[in-house]
């Protein structure tokens, strides 16, 4: 796979990851108005999500049975918390900046780009590290 290949279908993936947190968080808001509890279903839902689509897709890992992908996947979220913080940070301060529902969701957008920036590289590093990953060569 190409840089720019690999770079699209991550973006790809991190849109539709997006886009499931801030659908079930819309869900939650509905039901509930604790945004808390909205922001935490709406990462739960978009961490499976980017873990399958990582996992197959992005590092072509291999690893077989539950164990393994149990290991991994409690590695995928440890490295996610850090990645997590920035998200609701900034989804957070553009509520309580702005107060509106389209400034929340922005600010979402804008955290959580920057995270998946920042997890792609931690996910390389510690919990893909036997994957099939190769970048470069011809399309």
């Amino acid at each position: 796979m190409t840089l720019q290949q690999l770079i699209l279908r991550y973006a790809a993936f991190a849109v539709l990851a997006t886009l499931t947190n801030l659908g079930v968080q819309r869900v939650a808001l509905a039901v509930s108005p604790w945004l808390l509890l909205a922001m935490v279903a709406g990462t739960l839902a978009g961490l499976v999500v980017k873990y399958l689509l990582d996992k197959h897709w992005i590092f072509f890992d291999t690893a077989k049975g539950a164990a393994a992908h149990g290991r991994q996947f409690l590695l995928y979220s440890t490295m996610g918390v850090a990645t997590t913080l920035i998200a609701w940070g900034a989804e957070s301060g553009a509520w309580a900046l702005w107060g509106t529902d389209v400034a929340r969701e922005a600010g979402a957008v804008v955290g959580l780009t920057l995270g998946y920036i920042v997890k792609f590289r931690l996910d390389r590093a510690f919990v893909f590290t036997d994957a099939q990953l190769k970048i470069g060569g011809a399309a």
